[in-house]
């Protein structure tokens, strides 16, 4: 015998519960800017965006170009970078963060001074998404003794 499931007449007219959604990042409100820190860390193999609260303790997201890009030769490229940096901004607008400062690092020490060639493209990207950019400052470890 198949068994039927008869629902009662109360049953039937209650409405299902409606779920509230999540709402991520902080209560602030419209119009104000939500600031936290872009570290592009730019060498000539790869280009990192990974973006954190003001104190650099807490990671919002962090994107590399290698994980956009299937040849290993273009990790470091500013399309690469684009596609980072652009990846990044998306996850930023969700989370309510609509304000940048920026820290741009090269490999530094006793290699290379100068970014590679995805930094520039990761801060375009950046800006063009919508971001507002605040300070741009150069994180490149520097040694004392050059």
């Amino acid at each position: 015998e198949k068994q039927r499931l008869i629902m009662s007449k109360t049953e039937a007219a209650t409405p299902a519960p409606v779920k509230e959604e999540p709402t991520l990042g902080p209560k602030v409100p419209e119009g104000t800017n939500v600031f936290g820190v872009a570290h592009i860390y730019a060498s000539f193999n790869d280009t990192f965006v990974h973006v954190t609260d003001i104190s650099g303790r807490e990671t919002f997201v962090r994107v590399s170009g290698g994980q956009k890009v299937k040849a290993h030769r273009d990790e470091s490229s500013p399309y690469a970078a684009m596609l980072a940096a652009q990846d990044v901004a998306v996850r930023l607008k969700e989370l309510g963060v609509n304000a940048l400062h920026i820290k741009i690092r090269a490999v530094g020490g006793p290699k290379s001074k100068t970014p590679g060639p995805g930094a520039q493209s990761a801060l375009r990207a950046l800006a063009r998404a919508g971001l507002k950019i605040g300070r741009i400052e150069d994180a490149t470890p520097i040694p004392t003794d050059c």
